[in-house]
């Protein structure tokens, strides 16, 4: 007979090899007793790279960055206890970015549970609704061995279905937990997976009524998070004569005729805001980060349509006419091809223009500073980058300074971690997004986004990773000075909220891993730091002493800068 030591083996056995059989190529492990099975069936495959990292937290945000940069789900896999639940961050944003990814926890076995053993929590339903799919999946029972693989199967179809995300699976084991896998149940033939995933919507058919409203002479394509082939947007910006105001995150944000990417400096002037209202907007995926543009959207009385490749609203001011679910990319040479063109020449010809003039009032004002102010950073940042980078931006002011000020470029695909825009799991996203990547990945992040993140830096040195993370250290929360507190409430009680400084020396923390570190002084010392970490192999680590009073000055001077140097 079987031990049922064998027969736990077999069962992990067959999850990964029909893991393996559904494309998966990534599995990040934390060390625990409980989970052992897995871990071994896991290591022991050899289609499934193995990542072992001793943080369950930034373990889960590395699964996603793999997720986040492939579109393929990662495998995280914790002990039981409080370790699965230090993996939920993650998980939401996973959830609320459509990024697919495996989450399995080991649990114990039934009789362990509600008796007071050790690290023995609730397991069902851990996440609640931030997964697409919950399952407990039993004692492995040999006589249950046909359900394995569709069981496997299924977790991958459902993690990459039409709304991606990630997928929690509760695998209870018993000891012993060292068995030997015996002769697996039958796949499908040739590898094929059990199950395959529901498709992403294609181009959706053109609709009468839509493409009545692209013809309009003034009208704007505002394009977030993810639109697939910019050339999709550019045919429709083409065939509409209408500007793109591009997301740095859109892959848009390119030299061309059509792409505005100063657009929040440019709505803040009023008179230009108030004489470019436009008629229809086109919304493709998630918002852009800049408030300033999301407010002025909603007061233009304008008719705007959204598009999101997953079918997901992103409405939060209730403004959009019709809410489309295809692949935007598509969805744009469907229309492009449809819409008969009524461009107003002056009116692409006034967004150029301004453009011009933005550009250059950044260029000017930030010649004065050098390049260590934070607009300097983010702007010099993305202009340096290798063709075939990636850069992973935090959230709060790194996000929002990229957006605001970044250059438009060629080949560098910006990513970030805006579904719920929270400021934790930084660095280990772009730890998993490097391991995910063939060519070079920075990250740009604020100091306590870092110090939030340090344990991402844990074996980092040895992971042999092509990765530059750059720190904007600023002894705190910079965002908070734009903020109405910093003028409400006194410098004390405000710094003691707000502001709280650290006083971390960052560049020890990083020595302290392994990891060379880079600290900018002086103002134009970013740009030699940041070639020195590019001439080098594994991962750097360049720190960007800032002041958070100044920041504020600065980012009001490049704003004051742009409306003087707007046409009238």
């Amino acid at each position: 007979m079987t031990s049922p030591a064998n027969v736990q083996a077999t069962f992990v056995a067959t999850l990964v090899d029909e893991w393996a059989r559904a494309g998966v190529t990534d599995a990040v492990v934390c060390p625990g007793s409980r989970s052992t099975p897995l871990a071994l069936a896991l290591a022991a495959d050899g289609r499934l790279r193995l990542h072992v990292h001793h943080d369950e937290r930034a373990a889960a945000f590395m699964a996603l960055g793999i997720g986040l940069a492939s579109g393929r789900p990662a495998v995280v896999l914790t002990t039981s206890g409080t370790a699965a639940v230090e993996l939920h961050p993650a998980v939401v944003e996973a959830s609320m970015a459509a990024v697919p990814m495996l989450v399995c926890t080991a649990d114990r076995p039934p009789e362990l549970r509600s008796v007071g053993a050790p690290q023995t929590i609730d397991q069902d339903h851990l996440y609640g609704h931030a997964v697409r799919s919950f399952a407990e999946a039993g004692l492995a029972d040999d006589g249950n061995r046909l359900a394995w693989r569709p069981l496997a199967a299924r977790a991958v179809a459902e993690a990459m279905g039409a709304v991606p995300g990630p997928v929690h699976l509760n695998l209870p084991f018993r000891e012993p937990l060292v068995g030997e896998a015996g002769e697996l149940p039958a796949g499908r033939p040739g590898d094929a997976p059990w199950h395959l995933p529901a498709r992403p919507a294609g181009a959706a058919e053109p609709d009468a009524a839509l493409v009545a409203l692209l013809g309009a002479s003034r009208g704007l394509i505002v394009a977030g998070s993810w639109v697939g082939d910019a050339d999709g947007v550019t045919a429709l910006a083409e065939a509409t004569g209408w500007p793109v105001l591009a997301d740095p995150r859109s892959g848009c944000r390119r030299p061309s005729a059509w792409t505005v990417a100063a657009f929040d400096a440019l709505l803040r002037d009023e008179g230009f805001a108030a004489g470019h209202r436009p008629e229809v907007v086109v919304r493709l995926g998630s918002p852009p980060a800049s408030g300033v543009l999301s407010k002025w959207l909603a007061a233009t009385g304008a008719r705007q349509v959204a598009v999101d490749r997953h079918g997901v609203v992103y409405d939060p001011e209730r403004t959009a006419s019709a809410l489309v679910h295809a692949r935007p990319d598509a969805w744009c040479r469907t229309m492009a091809a449809a819409v008969g063109g009524n461009a107003d020449p002056a009116w692409l010809a006034d967004w150029q223009d301004a453009e011009k003039a933005a550009q250059a009032a950044f260029d000017e004002v930030l010649a004065g500073h050098g390049e260590s102010t934070e607009p300097g950073v983010a702007r010099t940042l993305v202009a340096q980058l290798a063709p075939g980078s990636t850069l992973v931006v935090g959230s709060s002011m790194p996000v929002r300074d990229l957006e605001w000020y970044g250059r438009p470029r060629n080949f560098v695909r910006v990513l970030s971690n805006r579904g719920a825009n929270g400021i934790d799991g930084v660095v280990s996203t772009a730890v998993g997004v490097a391991l995910a990547s063939d060519g070079p990945v920075a990250a740009l992040v604020g100091d306590v986004s870092f110090l939030h993140d340090a344990n991402a830096l844990l074996g980092l040195a040895g992971r042999g990773l092509d990765l530059t993370v750059v720190v904007v250290d600023n002894r705190g929360g910079g965002i908070f000075s734009f903020l109405p507190q910093a003028a409400a409430l006194s410098p004390e009680r405000f710094e003691l909220l707000f502001g709280t400084p650290h006083d971390v020396d960052l560049p020890g923390l990083a020595a302290a891993h392994g990891l060379p570190t880079i600290t900018v002084h002086a103002a134009d010392g970013l740009v030699p730091a940041l070639n020195v970490a590019a001439a080098a192999p594994g991962t750097h680590v360049v720190v960007v002493r800032t002041d958070r009073a100044t920041n504020v000055t600065v980012h009001d001077e490049l704003h004051a800068a742009v409306s003087r140097a707007l046409p009238r």
